[in-house]
């Protein structure tokens, strides 16, 4: 048994133990030490390097590190192995994706405005927002020697005759506290109930002189970020807002290495205890404590994820999603709870989830697809959700298809060097200078933070300020020189956005063509999506009348860029709409709006499925759309290059 030591650039450290031989990634997973490794310790990534600053790793030399950093004591964690006790640096790059927790400043109107247009999207397309939770005020007869009536049978009966149904149930939860609240108020209370036309459930029993608010959660689980709402249920106003990182996130940045990670003795529970002890439970306290709220006034819960997460979060087994039928355990369930999960809110609170239609497009995706509104629209209008996959659903009120393309994880930063989630230090946007070819950014993060990597926002515009520059050919190749190309030994070609005494990294921040290339594949995975779905109904891209953007990269896409290396049509740029995040402000809407859930569903069970991996002409689409910005010029004549 070795001692394993991790150090970080704050100084802080954490210590554990590993037998001779075993995987410095996997150490630092049970060690709960978080590494970036977007390809799961398969060494293809080149993410999860480390600095060993004492003893000896057993390493294999990968491409990811050269001599000279070799000498320096750099290593991949996934290709090292304990041989002895060890003491490694885990730099800021590392786990640079781990958002911190964040709770959202509600004064600030920007954080509010989508889901008032979602309001009044919905009540505009005549969907009510009301839901069955209630609060009802009841006075019972104080128990006498002649009226013995117990205590729960005598709730039951006032709220029967206030309710007037016939059906009353109490969970053990509100069983166990009725007594003291009874005595304590005088027999007058209140009741935090859920009606049907058949029967009713009481969730909770309170004192007149408490405030009783009904809380709900809201949560988008994505691959890469969690977002969340509490609100009141009865007004529709949020109470607070967070996001943080997916603690699955460790296992791979895309759902198949999941679903591999899930697949290992423990795994499925390491998984899920990621996603719910890790993140979304306490991403659920902050919040409250930020709002002055208590868990247990959280009465109900809608989640929306795609459909591996979905899986992930309820602890089910996900590996028949990656394999031929690819079959789901379910596309929509009406049977969690919170107390099932281990979700820290009220334990009988009851989970809605965001229906999934197929085994790659989610719950994300029909919430998105509510609140993107083109169901209720005459014109054909697109919708694009880009997070780790791309998820794209076309049509109007009279039809809608849908379908998913394996864009892999390079919009969050996955697949490319100094690619990294849109935390503090990323650059997300960025401009270059024709003549000098010397570049101008703007840096995620406080006034004076230094570059580290490049989010997804920011792969765009530099890719295609270097194509409009002529810096690089249609294959993203170089073909000019000067002070910020470098080129390696084999005349592999990169640009430096920041050398490493700008940087607040340890070494160059810079874009190599490897990097170009896996982003011309994922941009050529959407866009040949789009030509895929659209001409399997006969369509043109120039009848598309409106795009919605959504997704965490869509807030800060340039779209003339998008345009110009050919991830999106090339239509007027006026058609295009960013909607932020349409997952969440959907689960909101079925959160909040029991017409609005019922809505979800139906344009779930409405809506074609096209499974792109079985129609042949996709492949031929793919590598059409693999240049800058596509084989056939003539779909985008309003890119020139500068």
């Amino acid at each position: 048994m070795f001692k394993v030591t991790f150090t970080f650039e704050d100084g802080t450290l954490v210590e554990s133990y590993a037998n001779e031989g075993e995987n410095l990634l996997e150490v630092a997973r049970k060690s709960n030490v978080v590494i970036d490794a977007p390809c799961s310790g398969n060494a293809s990534c080149g993410k999860c390097r480390v600095q060993l600053k004492d003893g000896v790793l057993d390493t294999k030399k990968t491409r990811h590190i050269t001599d000279e950093e070799f000498e320096k004591g750099w290593r991949l964690a996934c290709a090292s192995t304990v041989c002895a006790d060890v003491s490694v640096m885990v730099p800021d790059i590392a786990s640079a994706f781990r958002s911190r927790m964040k709770v959202a400043d509600l004064s600030s109107k920007e954080e509010l405005q989508i889901f008032e247009k979602t309001k009044a999207d919905l009540e505009e397309a005549g969907i009510a927002l009301r839901n069955s939770l209630d609060i009802v005020e009841v006075t019972l007869d104080a128990p006498t020697l002649d009226d013995t009536m117990p205590d729960n049978e005598r709730l039951m009966r006032a709220l029967r005759r206030y309710m007037n149904l016939k059906r009353v149930r109490l969970p053990y939860a509100v069983l166990k506290k009725l007594p003291d609240v009874l005595r304590e108020n005088d027999f007058a209370v209140k009741c935090v109930l859920r009606t049907t036309p058949n029967d009713m459930f009481v969730y909770d029993v309170l004192g007149m002189k408490e405030d009783a608010v009904i809380g709900g959660l809201a949560i988008d689980i994505g691959t890469t970020t969690v977002s969340a709402l509490i609100i009141n249920m009865e007004t529709g106003e949020i109470i607070a807002k967070g996001s943080a990182g997916n603690g699955q996130i460790r296992y791979g940045a895309d759902v198949i290495n999941r679903i591999i990670e899930s697949q290992k003795p423990g795994g499925r529970q390491r998984l899920q205890k990621a996603v719910i002890e890790e993140t979304i439970n306490p991403m659920i306290h902050e919040m409250c404590r930020s709002a002055n709220f208590s868990p247990d006034r959280i009465y109900r819960m809608c989640v929306a994820s795609n459909t591996t997460m979905n899986h992930l979060f309820a602890g089910i087994n996900a590996d028949p999603l990656r394999m031929e039928p690819y079959i789901p355990a379910f596309f929509k369930t009406n049977s969690l709870f919170a107390s099932d999960l281990g979700i820290d809110i009220n334990r009988d609170a009851h989970i809605i989830v965001a229906p999934n239609i197929g085994s790659y497009v989610g719950g994300d995706i029909t919430a998105g697809t509510l609140t993107s509104m083109i169901w209720n629209k005459p014109e054909f209008s697109l919708f694009i959700d880009l997070g780790t996959n791309g998820e794209l659903v076309f049509g109007n009120s009279d039809f809608m298809m849908s379908c998913a393309c394996s864009a892999g994880p390079a919009f969050e930063g996955g697949d490319i060097s100094c690619g990294m989630r849109a935390t503090d230090g990323a650059i997300e946007a960025c401009t270059i200078d024709k003549e000098t070819m010397e570049p101008s950014f703007k840096i995620v993060g406080e006034p004076g933070t230094k570059p580290i990597g490049l989010c997804g926002s920011g792969i765009i515009d530099v890719i295609s300020e270097l194509f409009m520059c002529g810096i690089i050919n249609p294959k993203g190749k170089f073909v000019r020189e000067g002070r910020r190309i470098k080129r390696d030994q084999y005349g592999m070609g990169s640009y430096v956005l920041a050398f490493e005494e700008e940087a607040g990294s340890v070494k160059d921040v810079e874009i190599t063509e490897v990097d170009i290339d896996n982003f011309i594949r994922a941009k050529g995975a959407i866009f040949s999506a789009i030509r895929t779905m659209m001409s399997s109904l006969d369509f043109d891209v120039s009848m598309i009348e409106n795009v919605y953007v959504a997704g965490g990269i869509g807030s800060g896409i340039n779209m003339q860029n998008a345009v110009n290396i050919g991830m999106f049509p090339d239509i007027p740029l006026e058609l295009f709409h960013y909607i932020g995040n349409s997952s969440l402000s959907g689960a909101y809407a079925m959160l909040l709006s029991t017409d609005a859930e019922r809505k979800t569903y139906d344009l779930a069970s409405n809506m074609t499925y096209m499974e792109l991996s079985t129609v042949p002409s996709y492949m031929d689409e793919f590598v059409g759309a693999c240049f800058l910005p596509h084989t056939d010029t003539s779909m985008f004549p309003s890119v020139s290059p500068r």
